[in-house]
């Protein structure tokens, strides 16, 4: 019976992002479903079935049949269930900024109605959805949460640019602020995805396991990092290293790296502002973070070492940077620390060129102020750097990107793109 009063259930689902719009797609598959979002442009483009995001082609957008999308809110106002997936990122301080998460709560308890389901995929810290979220439904509405509406909190997985594991092929933790609302909950994901859930026992539980997820990879990161670092003070290879301890069948093969995006160099800090706030220091967690967000200024200090050695001018040079996405074969750049590569590097008055063919120039344009190239001129670079291991740029022999480079260059390497020999320098 429960399934049969679900399947006549619409769906709105709140911001059409990397998270959002597959998420919508894939219920549109089974029910009717209406993807809303602030930005007019977005819209327009996925009413031409238009991804900017390269997670849904053409036709994957066209397979949801019984979706329709909309910046007005009164068109989602007969809906009854509610899922918001909005960005969580941290403001200058690295403190969680909820405003986005407020903003579409306030929006959304302007139109719930009762007995209405309002769930959450944005990551946030444990506590965050009754905390925060609840009491701005309540206030908008006027309703009674657990009494006239209903929270649930079903952590995003969502690997941008990662076409092997899609959202169907993903374990999808769930959770409910009643009971029953949770079992209910729980069969509506189980309606898409293949790989099955897991029911938390409460919204916290929920809430806490996508948040350690991310903080998990990013201490063993920080870790393979810092031992980056030792290896080579002591002049060893680093992956040659990391091959040889990798015969070991439990080693974990993490690389060294920047670490950025929407989730590991975000997530963390989620956690340790809780921990601040009940009176616990995190020193592991927040050490990591140290480590990880400093790697970039450690780069850009052996790339001047090495020109320095070779008689290379540091100011005025130019400097051509492969490279701006958090990771490899996306166009995502959201927290970036490639960035931080250019920051310090125009603070030596070096001229630096920027090259990536998978990010949109206009929207790096607009929040970096960069203008991105569209391809490296020749016989113009004084320095080179890797910065992410794009297909494109491993298609390149060594060869071919030290063509780029004046006679006197110096390459170095942060993604093992190159063998260890074919570069001045790498992590």
């Amino acid at each position: 019976m429960l399934n049969e009063i679900m399947s006549y259930k619409k769906i709105a689902v709140i911001g059409l992002g990397y998270v959002g719009l597959p998420l919508a797609v894939e219920f549109s598959k089974k029910r009717e479903v209406i993807g809303f979002d602030i930005n007019k442009g977005r819209i327009d483009e996925l009413k031409k079935e238009i991804d900017i995001t390269g997670e849904l082609s053409k036709q994957e957008l066209k397979d949801g049949l019984n979706i329709s999308y909309t910046t007005n809110l009164d068109d989602i106002k007969n809906c009854t269930i509610f899922i918001i997936t909005v960005p969580t990122p941290i403001d200058k301080h690295k403190r969680p900024d909820l405003i986005p998460l407020e903003k579409s709560s306030a929006s959304i308890g302007k139109i719930i109605k009762k007995n209405d389901i309002v769930i959450y995929e944005s990551t946030v810290y444990p506590g965050a959805t009754e905390e925060v979220c609840v009491p701005i439904l309540e206030h908008q509405s006027g309703l009674t949460f657990n009494k006239d509406f209903y929270c649930g909190y079903s952590p995003e997985r969502i690997n941008p640019g990662d076409k092997k594991h899609r959202i169907a092929d993903i374990k999808k933790v769930t959770s409910g602020s009643t009971p029953e609302i949770a079992t209910e909950i729980d069969q509506l994901y189980q309606e898409i995805i293949i790989a099955g859930t897991h029911k938390a026992s409460s919204i916290k539980i929920a809430e806490a396991a996508k948040v350690i997820e991310n903080t998990q990879r990013d201490l063993n990161i920080a870790l393979i990092n810092e031992l980056a670092l030792i290896f080579n003070k002591l002049g060893i290879d680093t992956e040659s290293v990391l091959e040889a301890a990798g015969t070991k069948w439990n080693f974990l093969p993490f690389r060294p790296g920047l670490v950025g995006g929407h989730c590991i160099g975000v997530d963390p800090y989620y956690l340790t502002h809780k921990a601040n706030e009940i009176g616990y220091y995190p020193e592991m967690i927040l050490a990591g973070r140290r480590l990880n967000d400093n790697m970039g200024l450690h780069v850009t200090n052996e790339v001047s070492k090495l020109m320095i050695k070779k008689n290379i001018p540091l100011k005025n040079a130019n400097v051509l940077i492969m490279g701006l996405a958090f990771k490899e074969n996306c166009p995502d750049h959201r927290n970036t620390r490639v960035i931080d590569l250019v920051k310090v590097f125009e603070s030596f008055n070096c001229n630096v060129d920027v090259h990536d063919p998978w990010v949109n120039k206009d929207q790096v344009a607009h929040e970096y102020n960069i203008q991105l190239i569209d391809k490296p001129i020749k016989n113009n670079y004084d320095a080179i750097v890797i910065a992410v291991a794009h297909d494109e740029f491993k298609a390149l022999t060594e060869e071919q990107i030290r063509a780029f480079g004046k006679i006197n260059h110096v390459l170095y390497d942060i993604k093992y793109i190159l063998k260890a020999h074919e570069s001045d320098g790498r992590l």
